[in-house]
C-alpha cells in the first residue's frame, strides 16, 4: 500500500486526499473553508502584482506563498485553465518548472463560473480589469451557461407525433 501511495503524482495525491472531505460534515467544511482561504491568500498576491512573471519549481513557489506542498498542488490544479501557457499538473514533480502568468479575463470568468465570489469579488481585481469589463465578463459568463429544456410532453390523447394519425396512447406512447 505504501508503494503504490509513492507512485501516485502529485496532482494523484492531492485529489485523493481532498475527496476525503465532504462538505456535508463538519470537517469537511472546514477542511474546504480552511483551503479557500489559503487559495484566497494566494489570489491577492497574484493579483497585486498582475504583470508579474512568476516561475519557479513546484516547490520554490510553495514555499514562496507559505503552503504545504499538496495544498500549493490543488491550488495549482484549480488555476491551470486559466494560465496563457497550462502547466503539466498531471506530470509534475516537486522540481517541476511551472508558471502562474494568467490570462485576467479567462481567470475572472472561471472564477465566476466556479461560484467562487470570495475571489473574483477581492479588491485586487481593481488592480487588474476594470469594474465595468468585470461587470462585463460576469454578465458574459452568467450568460454562457447552458440550460436543458425539457421537451413539451405529449399528452396521452393528443395525435401522435409519428404522424400515424392514431392517439398517442394507441401508438408510441404504449
Amino acid at each position: 500500500m505504501m508503494e503504490e501511495k509513492n507512485e501516485m503524482t502529485l496532482l494523484q495525491r492531492w485529489r485523493a486526499y481532498a475527496s476525503q472531505f465532504s462538505t456535508n460534515t463538519k470537517e469537511g467544511q472546514a477542511f474546504w473553508l480552511n483551503y479557500f482561504e489559503m487559495e484566497k491568500s494566494i489570489y491577492e498576491k497574484l493579483l497585486e502584482a498582475p504583470d508579474a512573471h512568476i516561475s519557479g519549481t513546484v516547490k520554490e513557489l510553495a514555499e514562496k506563498y507559505g503552503l504545504e506542498l499538496k495544498y500549493f498542488i490543488g491550488f495549482l490544479d484549480g488555476i491551470n485553465d486559466s494560465l496563457k501557457e497550462a502547466n503539466p499538473t498531471d506530470t509534475m514533480t516537486e522540481e517541476t518548472v511551472v508558471n502562474l502568468d494568467y490570462d485576467r479575463e479567462k481567470l475572472f470568468k472561471n472564477m465566476v463560473a466556479a461560484n467562487a465570489q470570495w475571489l473574483y469579488s477581492l479588491d485586487q481585481w481593481n488592480n487588474v480589469l476594470s469594474e465595468e469589463r468585470r461587470k462585463e465578463l460576469y454578465k458574459e459568463q452568467k450568460s454562457s451557461t447552458t440550460f436543458v429544456r425539457a421537451e413539451k410532453k405529449i399528452g396521452r390523447n393528443e395525435p401522435c407525433p409519428c404522424g400515424s394519425g392514431k392517439k398517442y396512447k394507441q401508438c408510441c406512447g404504449r
